[in-house]
C-alpha cells in the first residue's frame, strides 16, 4: 500500500474515532529534500505556528525559517544564526528576570538528540515522509481516549508537559513515547487553533498503527460504557440500588 493511502486511512479513522475538529499533523526531519514539496509561503513568528499550517498544506522548513523563534531552534537542534543565538540568550535572561525558566530548569527542556536539515510538516494524510511525530489538537475528553490507548501500546502513561510547548517534538523523538503538551504562553499566543481547552498530544510515528487501533476500540468503549454510567446514575438519583449485573442487563436490553 503507498503511503499516502496508508496514512490517509490511519488519519482518516483517528479523525472520526476522536471526532477531531483538526486532522492529524505530520511532522518529519531528513537531510533530503522530498520532490516536490514547497516551502513556506510566508514568515512565522514561532516555528510552532508551521503545526497549525500543517493541517492543510505541507511543506519543508529549513532553520532559516525558524528565524523568529529562537526556542524552536533551540529545541529541534536546528543550526542557528549568531542573531537567533543573541535572541535565545536574550529570551532566557528575560525568562530568568521573570522568574519564569531559571537555571536549573534549563536542563530538564528537551533537546532533539539529532540535528537535520529539513523539517517537514503536512497533514497526516498526505506526509510524503514515514512521520517522526504525530500532533494532535485535542480537548480533555479525546485526552482521555489517547491516554488510555498509550497507556496500552507502551504499557505505561505520558507525561503532561508545559513550556515550551515546541519541546513536546524532541521529547517524544527522543525517548521514543507519547507526551502530553499544556502549551505555553508563547504557543497560546501564536496558534489561533490552541484556545484555553485545547492541548497538544504527540505519539512517535513509527508506532501510529498501533495507537490507531488501540484508539479505534477504546472509542467505541468510551462512548458504550459512558451511556451505560448515564443509565445508571439516572437509576440510582431515583432512588433505586441497581446491582452492576441489574444495570448490565438494563443497558443491554435498551
Amino acid at each position: 500500500m503507498p503511503i499516502q493511502q496508508s496514512y490517509a486511512q490511519i488519519s482518516e479513522d483517528l479523525t472520526a474515532a476522536l471526532n477531531l475538529n483538526q486532522a492529524p499533523v505530520a511532522i518529519s526531519f531528513t537531510d533530503d529534500y522530498p520532490n516536490g514539496i514547497s516551502r513556506p509561503t510566508r514568515r512565522v513568528a514561532a516555528g510552532c505556528r508551521f503545526w497549525q499550517d500543517a493541517a492543510t498544506e505541507t511543506f519543508a522548513t529549513v532553520a532559516e525559517d525558524h528565524y523568529s523563534c529562537a526556542i524552536g531552534v533551540h529545541t529541534h537542534n536546528l543550526e542557528p544564526t549568531q542573531s537567533q543565538q543573541a535572541d535565545l540568550m536574550d529570551a532566557l535572561k528575560v525568562f530568568g528576570d521573570l522568574d519564569y525558566v531559571r537555571p536549573e530548569d534549563l536542563p530538564q527542556i528537551p533537546v532533539l538528540a539529532s540535528r537535520s536539515q529539513y523539517v517537514v510538516y503536512g497533514p497526516l494524510a498526505q506526509t510524503p515522509l514515514p512521520p517522526d511525530v504525530v500532533l494532535f489538537f485535542v480537548n480533555s475528553n479525546q485526552t482521555l481516549v489517547l491516554s488510555e490507548a498509550v497507556q496500552q501500546v507502551e504499557a505505561g502513561n505520558p507525561p503532561a508537559m508545559g513550556r515550551p510547548a515546541c519541546a513536546v517534538v524532541p521529547q517524544v523523538m527522543n525517548t521514543g513515547r507519547a507526551a502530553l503538551s499544556l502549551g505555553c504562553c508563547g504557543a497560546r499566543a501564536y496558534l489561533d487553533v490552541l484556545t484555553d481547552d485545547v492541548a497538544l498530544f504527540a505519539v512517535p510515528g513509527a508506532r501510529i498503527e498501533a495507537y490507531a487501533e488501540r484508539v479505534i476500540a477504546l472509542s467505541k468503549a468510551n462512548q458504550m460504557l459512558f451511556r451505560f454510567h448515564q443509565m445508571r446514575r439516572r437509576d440510582i438519583d431515583r432512588g433505586e440500588s441497581p446491582t452492576i449485573q441489574q444495570s448490565l442487563e438494563a443497558f443491554m436490553a435498551s
